[in-house]
């Protein structure tokens, strides 16, 4: 496995992995503004997909249709992002984030300034948020359970 000691996906002590494969692992994203933020990262220290061989593409493929399947199961979130940049980390990477109506972003990408809410609307998402962040232990078991059935 190639690794990068400057690279911060290559040295992953403090990450909250849900499941580790022979050449992949998922975690959770600690950003409490977005329950069931996960991102699935390649092992070996690569930047590009196409650097990948078609089999392993496939394979990192599958792990995140896995995820968004799992998210889309247990949360229900009203639309999933799917993100890979490796812009400040080139690192292969992929960001599944789930996405609802109410979120502090929503339409915007998570990432984009924060557009106008009402007191109101911030109410509704920070209730909604405290339900869905009740349901991430069934959505972190339910996950490691497909990948573990699913793993090649």
């Amino acid at each position: 496995m190639t690794q990068n000691q400057e690279c911060p996906l290559c040295r992953s002590a403090t990450e909250n992995v849900l499941w580790r494969g022979e050449r992949a692992r998922v975690i959770s994203v600690d950003d409490s503004a977005y329950p069931g933020y996960t991102r699935v990262i390649w092992h070996d220290h690569i930047a590009e997909m196409t650097d990948l061989p078609t089999a392993h593409r496939d394979e990192l493929m599958h792990i995140v249709w896995q995820v968004e399947r799992a998210l889309r199961t247990c949360l229900g979130p009203d639309k999933v992002n799917l993100a890979q940049f490796g812009n400040m980390v080139p690192h292969l990477h992929w960001h599944i984030i789930p996405r609802w109506r109410a979120d502090s972003h929503f339409p915007e990408a998570i990432w984009a300034p924060r557009p106008s809410r009402s007191d109101t609307q911030i109410a509704a998402w920070s209730s909604q948020k405290a339900a869905l962040l009740t349901r991430l232990p069934g959505y972190h078991k339910a996950l490691a359970a497909a990948l573990e059935q699913s793993a090649p």
